[in-house]
């Protein structure tokens, strides 16, 4: 008798053990299920906020000399190495022209300039000599000719012409539109915003590419100065 009181006892246990190891497992797969939407909501709510704004560089990524990953350089790729050069500072890298005597640019582009048509960047001068006229450019290549030449608009930082200035390119040269005048402030930050759509079709009557070309930095060739992350938004 008492042999079988211990196995129906055993047996009573047994089964208890299993149906509470059952509902546990039921329990910790809801929560999951629950925490795997919550994570993934949270994910697309971000990703939906992101959608606004693409980032286009923001000079993480320098080579073993560097230079900026995915960048070339107008014409030769060592006087770019010597004149450009990523550089960090309370943890913000910027790419950093120092009497440079060409341009250096990036193709890396999912940039729809429709979609998104204005271009945000910022910039700081470091050092600039009395009587310098020009101190930096960026110039948005939103489309290429029929001979793959790109197309583009220079936007200017002028010491001494005013803002709002305006000289027309020619066939291969870029028009020219001042945008920021004066050799101040040295050493701060200052940020433009730039809609290159509306100015590209301005300045060239017709509609650009469906993704752009590519973006060119130019620094002056007596100039120091900081270029800092490139980005495009919709407004």
């Amino acid at each position: 008798m008492t042999l079988a009181f211990n196995d129906n006892q055993h047996r009573s246990i047994g089964l208890w053990i299993r149906t509470w190891s059952i509902a546990l497992w039921c329990f910790v797969m809801i929560m999951g299920v629950n925490a795997n939407s919550l994570v993934w909501a949270e994910n697309s709510a971000s990703q939906g906020s992101l959608g606004d704004s693409i980032l286009i560089e923001d000079f993480r990524n320098p080579d073993e000399r560097g230079f900026p990953q995915g960048w070339g350089a107008q014409r030769s790729t060592v006087t770019a190495h010597e004149t450009y050069m990523i550089q960090e500072e309370d943890g913000v890298s910027f790419l950093r022209a120092k009497k440079a005597s060409q341009r250096v640019y990036t193709k890396q582009m999912t940039w729809d300039p429709k979609t998104h048509p204005v271009l945000v960047w910022r910039w700081r001068l470091q050092a600039v000599p009395e009587g310098e006229e020009f101190i930096a450019a960026i110039y948005p290549s939103l489309d290429t000719d029929l001979m793959f030449i790109p197309v583009n608009t220079k936007y200017v930082w002028s010491a001494m012409l005013p803002v709002g200035s305006i000289k027309e390119g020619g066939m291969f040269s870029s028009t020219e539109m001042v945008i920021r005048s004066g050799a101040e402030p040295i050493g701060e930050w200052v940020e433009e915003r730039v809609n290159v759509y509306e100015d590209f079709l301005k300045i060239h009557n017709h509609e650009p590419a469906a993704k752009a070309w590519g973006i060119s930095l130019l620094g002056g060739s007596a100039v120091e100065i900081d270029f800092g992350s490139l980005r495009v938004e919709t407004e």
